[in-house]
């Protein structure tokens, strides 16, 4: 099961959609961890995949170099913000938000999808 979580988070994170959106959900569902180590395995399991997607989006030239160092830094501060407040909240809290998260993308990427 641990295989085909992987490689389904890895093809949906290659795609640049991001796999924890796969991979965090499936390993609340279909394993017994808990919130917050679904998310670090999300983090570290990515570092790897998000290395391989990056060189072959590279060779096809598919960066917008430009806009890369204001979201790199911003994402910095972003992480350490994000980091610090997931460390003080509780896995059920946590989960919540992240579900939260999940819906309204949906529903962004429903309605942008009638709109096309």
């Amino acid at each position: 099961m641990l295989i085909f979580i992987g490689l389904l988070a890895g093809i949906i994170g290659g795609m640049g959609i991001g796999g924890g959106t796969i991979l965090i959900p499936s390993l609340l569902f279909l394993t017994s961890i808990n919130q917050k180590i679904a998310q670090s395995v999300n983090l570290l399991s990515s570092i790897p995949m998000t290395i391989f997607a990056l060189i072959f989006h590279i060779k096809n030239k598919n960066i917008e170099y430009s806009i890369i160092l204001p979201i790199i830094i911003s994402g910095i501060i972003g992480a350490i913000v994000g980091s610090m407040i997931s460390s003080n909240l509780d896995s059920q809290t946590l989960r919540k938000i992240f579900g939260v998260f999940l819906f309204i993308m949906g529903v962004y990427e429903i309605k942008k999808g009638r709109e096309h």
